[in-house]
């Protein structure tokens, strides 16, 4: 909201200056708080298209979803993250008094109210009652409230809402994501719209799957964009739009409405009976316990799989049927489902049945059958058939059935045997004793020291002894010992870390958004990944093993991006893969995922992605099932490529086996560019064309038919020109400098000028900078809207060095200042004069030698047009260069070419 609008919204509502004045602050501030990822919960940011900025957010299944929810309700005006740190007095349930400090998720500005909000899961807000019940209460209408949360947003004049996640339905939300692409930018042919409208128009609730096989052929992104855009409507809240068979199509809501009341309408008879049968596959909904006529007989409807459907017969035991023919009865009308006025009552008759069966397993159904069947022989005194039964078994089975019809209005539940509750499972070892075999399991096994089983026993004899107790013998203890074993005992002896292969599995099995997105380009993962090989420069110099970042789309588990460099992980190495993958594709994903590491939360990484609308998320730390996509990946890697390789460190695994026949530094033969030609080979042909074993089909595969009903939203695509170089460019710690005008403006203790400094409403003024890291000699300033190159005044001795040989150099100048106790300041002129002198330091010579070897693989994927490597060391680029062709040539695709890549350093 502008300033008049906020004027107005203000004075709508009636609030008080102090209100008023207290709401500006917080508009204008940023959150007082920072937003962290801990052990379970996935933080992040999502930028906002209606604020303009980022929003925080602690919790990708909650606070995210509330965001999505507030971004697209129009009810919302604005709202804020993390606004504003409350105080909260309360008592604890030990009557003591607590005073807390609470930050609310969310301040948000409504059309008709203003006010603090709270998202917690609603399992854990069924917790909080009990563990804080006079914080977290439940109200009248069943939602929650925080009575000191609400009283002190009162004393600012706000409201205070707890909210909880039983409130975002995940279909709608999961839908919302799937549009958010379509809601802005994108537009369709005015042909196509009148195509669209009169198919729809012509049979309202078609199908999209139906319309998409309409002739001529319409664009799956048409009809999504008229549905973000409302010129279509769909119900949100009934299915996924990814499911085409599923998705109804109408004109408008009202139609919708209309078409929802004439399927729900029941037909009655004239006289008030029964109504007449009703096919149920189109008009009625089929569902558990749903009464049935079949052939003049009443049935309920178990279960409908999708291979196999239950029903259960008023008298008999259940029959199983195909699905498939099931659904043919009830297209054909065999099947009907009538309206009685008993079937409420049949129906909460079948839930006490249903739960009978449900605890029954296929060999309890099988002894019900075969009792049932002696049963009904005896009920018609068909003594044959019952033959070799003892007669007291067969009338105790009779009353059994007679007595379960009685009680749940079905005799065969009765005959189900109860053989699990037999048996005396009362402990027959004493009372003492075992508490003491527990105490001792508690307080000596389960702790940091990883006693043996063996001592513990021993100990917990002694305490038996002690207190005239005989104990229980060592193999009772060691099965007592394996009760114990799991996760919590795991983490007591030897940590969380330890205990995390032993957490159960994350299943989904609740209604929620798909962990890997609907379709391509939603979700991503980065991260880096140390290569198991060795490797040399071109002047035969070991130079280590070299770092892989990979960008892999998680829905086709596709190759995005990948780069290979000698450094650690840095920012660079992310911006890197960033620039890799629009480079190829145009496009950069709707959700990175990334880990905690320090390369993914600098604001040059922050600000690309939220230049684009790319929501970030941080998986938590030592959890790598978060990104089990890309850490399988790594795997597959390093057994299917790395492995196979000459130099590889599989020997070194074992040091003390390994002998200087299969050392890996003796056996090191690759270089970086060649290793990295290769690699893009396998990682963008071979890997892509591989048959996954999660998917069944190749990630390429998987990728052309997640486009198909995803859509290609071409709209999307970013142009790799000038303007995205710069934008992933870092900054300097300030991110301007002040321009001088004899010296212009200093980044990293070298001056760089530019023309534009001489002008008079230039000079003294702070203006924008950002520098290659790859190349320390220029960098850019943001001067009079345009972006101007400037160049350093060392421009010949500085050019071709990076960032990371930079701060080896300062590092070293810093130490001899040390040595020698002075303070001699750090000019360019005296870095230059260093540079030329340290050839013979170690540590700038490795770097020089990997930053070559960085440049040779430039050199390779740019075609020859970077020309800042020595002359010599060209014709050795242009030699290697020479021998990867056919080899790129014979598979038939090559490494990508990236004209304008550039090569982050380090930033600290």
């Amino acid at each position: 909201m502008q300033s008049s609008e906020f004027d107005q919204w203000c004075h709508r509502l009636a609030l008080s200056p102090a209100t008023r004045d207290f709401l500006a602050r917080l508009r204008a501030s940023p959150p007082v708080r920072r937003v962290q990822g801990r052990a379970q919960n996935v933080s992040g940011t999502y930028a906002s298209r209606k604020m303009g900025v980022t929003i925080q957010f602690e919790s990708h299944k909650v606070e995210l979803w509330a965001i999505y929810a507030m971004e697209y309700d129009v009810q919302v005006l604005e709202y804020f993250d993390q606004p504003h740190t409350l105080s909260l007095t309360y008592q604890s349930p030990s009557r003591r008094t607590v005073v807390a400090s609470h930050t609310p998720d969310f301040l948000v500005l409504r059309q008709d109210s203003v006010g603090f909000e709270e998202w917690k899961q609603e399992e854990r807000l069924r917790a909080l009652t009990v563990s804080h019940p006079g914080r977290y209460q439940r109200d009248a209408s069943g939602g929650w409230r925080c009575p000191p949360g609400e009283e002190a947003a009162a004393r600012l004049g706000l409201s205070y809402h707890v909210r909880s996640s039983a409130t975002l339905h995940p279909t709608y939300i999961r839908n919302l994501i799937f549009l958010e692409d379509y809601l802005f930018t994108h537009r369709v042919a005015p042909d196509t719209v009148a195509q669209i409208l009169e198919a729809v128009s012509a049979t309202p609730g078609i199908s999209l799957a139906a319309l998409l096989r309409a002739s001529p052929p319409i664009s799956v992104d048409a009809v999504y964009t008229l549905i973000a855009r409302g010129g279509l409507y769909v119900d949100l809240l009934a299915s996924p739009l990814k499911e085409h068979p599923h998705v109804r199509l109408y004109p408008d809501q009202t139609t919708a409405e209309a078409h929802a009341l004439l399927l729900a309408s029941p037909c009655s008879a004239p006289d008030g009976t029964w109504s007449e049968p009703v096919a149920v596959s189109h008009l009625v909904a089929l569902h558990a316990h749903a009464p049935l006529l079949w052939d003049g007989r009443r049935w309920t409807l178990v279960n409908l799989g999708h291979t196999m459907t239950t029903l259960l017969p008023e008298v008999g035991p259940p029959l199983q049927v195909d699905t498939r023919f099931f659904v043919h009865l009830v297209d054909t009308q065999t099947i009907t489902v009538p309206e009685h006025p008993q079937a409420a009552h049949l129906t909460s008759l079948s839930h006490e049945v249903h739960r009978h069966l449900a605890d029954a397993g296929p060999a309890a159904l099988e002894v019900a059958n075969r009792r049932f069947r002696l049963v009904e022989a005896y009920q018609q005194r068909q003594r044959e058939f019952y033959e070799g039964i003892p007669p007291r078994t067969i009338r105790s089975w009779a009353a059994r059935f007679r007595d379960a019809e009685a009680r749940f209005g079905c005799g065969y539940i009765g005959l189900l045997p109860d053989t699990h509750a037999r048996g005396n499972r009362t402990p027959k070892a004493p009372e003492a004793a075992r508490r003491l075999l527990d105490a001792a399991i508690e307080t000596l096994y389960a702790r940091p020291k990883q006693q043996h089983a063996r001592a513990v026993y021993v100990a917990y004899q002694r305490t038996c002894l002690a207190e005239a107790v005989s104990p229980l013998s060592e193999r009772t203890f060691y099965r007592r010992l394996q009760a114990h074993t799991g996760p919590a005992l795991t983490t007591t002896r030897r940590g969380a870390r330890a205990a995390y292969p032993e957490q159960p599995w994350y299943w989904e099995l609740t209604p929620s958004t798909p962990r890997h997105g609907d379709r391509p380009w939603e979700v991503a993962h980065v991260d880096h990944t140390q290569l198991d090989i060795e490797l040399v420069s071109s002047f035969g110099t070991a130079l280590g093993r070299p770092w892989v970042t990979f960008l892999i789309d998680a829905y086709a588990r596709r190759v995005l991006a990948c780069y290979l460099t000698f450094d650690p992980p840095s920012y660079r190495a992310a911006m890197m893969a960033l620039r890799v993958c629009v480079r190829r594709h145009g496009r950069l994903p709707q959700t990175l995922v990334v880990d905690g590491g320090k390369e993914f939360h600098s604001r040059y990484f922050d600000s690309v992605l939220a230049c684009y609308y790319c929501t970030k998320k941080t998986r938590p730390w030592a959890q790598p099932r978060y990104g089990a996509v890309i850490e399988r990946l790594f795997g597959t890697t390093t057994t299917a490529f790395v492995h196979n390789l000459l130099g590889n460190t599989q020997a070194s695994k074992v040091p003390r086996q390994m002998t200087k026949a299969v050392d890996p530094k003796r056996q090191a033969v690759w270089q970086l560019p060649d290793l990295y030609a290769f690699l893009c080979e396998w990682a963008y042909n071979i890997y892509d064309q591989r048959e996954h074993p999660a998917l069944g089909q190749s990630p390429r595969d998987a990728w052309a038919v997640g486009l198909a009903y995803g859509g290609e939203r071409a709209h999307r695509r970013i142009l790799y020109d000038e303007a995205f170089r710069l934008a992933t460019l870092p900054s300097p710690p300030r991110g301007t400098a002040r321009v001088h005008l004899s010296q212009g403006i200093k980044v990293h203790y070298l001056s760089y000028w530019h023309e534009v400094f001489r002008l008079p409403d230039v000079v003294r003024t702070r203006v924008p900078v950002r520098y290659d890291p790859f190349d320390i000699s220029v960098a850019y300033a943001y001067v009079h809207e345009r972006w101007v190159e400037c160049v350093t005044s060392s421009y010949g001795q500085f050019q071709g060095h990076s960032e990371r040989e930079l701060l080896l150099v300062t590092a070293e100048l810093r130490a001899r200042n040390r040595k020698h106790h002075v303070t001699t300041p750090i000019t360019a002129q005296r870095l230059a004069a260093f540079l030329a002198d340290i050839e013979a330091h170690e540590a700038v010579l490795l770097q020089r030698l990997r930053d070559q070897e960085t440049r040779a693989v430039l050199q390779l994927i740019d075609g020859g047009r970077h020309t800042s490597a020595p002359s010599g060391e060209l014709a050795l680029l242009a030699a290697s260069q020479e021998a990867a062709r056919p080899v790129a040539e014979s598979t038939g695709g090559s490494p990508v070419d990236l004209s304008t890549l550039q090569v982050y350093e380090e930033y600290r």
